[in-house]
């Protein structure tokens, strides 16, 4: 049996677990089996949502794009007011200052079949992540081997799903800490940015607050960068998907790396080229409504 976390942050709340048809799981206790085929061949679904006020911003948002990567991967959900009652389960009582990462996961369930496990994961916003906000990012492009345009040409591979199968993420991961940045930029075999690991890439130029287009490259679609780019007029900006090249990063007015938890981290270092600083980025922040401090 895979076990909830146990431990606490003795500068936080403790971390938290909420099972659906269990509810809240005592720190130790099981919460999945071993045969489950998310851990098996990481088989399941998850979103991250961060948590302010003790709300869980953009929840709708989060809830929709898990029921679109469900429909592609053919992964039978539970009803959405089922999720969300267990997403309150999990939050309740959280306090209000304190940044939370709040974690929904749907598995497949029992190898020898049965219903997807689902639970919610609640813990505080690690240090690093806070850091990452309000210092900046450095990052190292990685090719993925692929053209920009090539998962979506294969009506057989969902393509822009937040899967539990992680195993490149973690290795480009690993690699950004062994050659000593931050984080990575994946770009396609034709030039082109991608995304991050966890992250998509936002960049202005020329008064244009620009992200990848998703529906053409099979990244992920990401909810902040969504919601930034939807308001930008309130920044004086306009907005657009376009496809750029890491040189056109290197001469853009900014770039960040945005995602449900960090944010709008600001790039200032990319593939060793230290970047001036962009003054929009407090305004970006500010409009994010993410604490920076």
């Amino acid at each position: 049996m895979v076990r909830s976390p146990v431990g606490q942050n003795p500068a936080g709340p403790a971390a938290r677990v909420a099972v659906l048809g269990r509810g809240l799981v005592p720190p130790g206790d099981p919460v999945l089996r071993g045969d489950d085929l998310g851990v098996l061949h990481g088989d399941g679904l998850f979103e991250t949502m961060h948590l302010r006020d003790g709300k869980p911003w953009l929840r709708d948002e989060h809830l929709a794009r898990l029921a679109t990567a469900a429909t592609a991967v053919e992964l039978a959900l539970p009803p959405v007011a089922a999720l969300v009652d267990l997403l309150d389960e999990v939050r309740t009582g959280w306090p209000a200052p304190v940044e939370g990462a709040l974690r929904l996961v749907c598995t497949r369930g029992p190898e020898a079949g049965g219903p997807p496990t689902v639970y919610a994961t609640l813990s505080e916003v690690p240090a690093a992540t806070r850091a990452a906000r309000r210092d900046g990012i450095a990052v190292a492009t990685l090719p993925l081997g692929l053209p920009a345009a090539a998962r979506t040409g294969l009506d057989w591979l969902p393509a822009g799903v937040k899967s539990t199968s992680y195993a490149v993420n973690s290795a480009a991961r690993r690699w950004a800490r062994r050659s000593g940045v931050d984080d990575v930029l994946w770009t396609s075999s034709d030039g082109y940015a991608l995304e991050g690991p966890t992250a998509n890439v936002v960049w202005l130029t020329d008064g244009v607050l620009c992200t990848v287009p998703a529906a053409t490259t099979g990244i992920l679609a990401g909810t902040t960068a969504a919601w930034l780019l939807a308001h930008a007029t309130e920044l004086g900006l306009s907005a657009d998907e376009r496809m750029a090249t890491p040189a056109g990063l290197h001469a853009a007015d900014g770039v960040w790396f945005t995602s449900s938890l960090r944010g709008a981290a600001e790039i200032h270092t990319l593939d060793g080229v230290r970047r001036n600083p962009c003054p929009r980025t407090p305004a970006l922040h500010s409009l994010l409504g993410f604490p920076v401090g």
